[in-house]
């Protein structure tokens, strides 16, 4: 229960182990230099979830850990 607790603390959602390929992808092109509107687009496609979906995804994966929460 306390780990549950702790990951709930820190923002983890049980479904985000499905994204985090998405993310590394996303982290790819953005090195490559593409724009992140084609990101969205592209990794939506891909992944088959909408452009809401990922934006959601991707502002989440990009949140650091608070030391509060860990």
């Amino acid at each position: 229960r306390e780990l549950l607790e702790r990951l709930a603390g820190t923002g983890y959602k049980p479904d985000d182990y499905k994204y985090i390929d998405l993310y590394k992808e996303y982290e790819q092109m953005r090195r490559k230099g593409e724009k992140v509107t084609y990101c969205v687009a592209f990794l939506s496609a891909r992944h088959g979830v909408s452009e809401r979906k990922v934006y959601e995804i991707l502002g989440r994966f990009k949140k650091e850990c608070t030391f509060h929460a860990v």
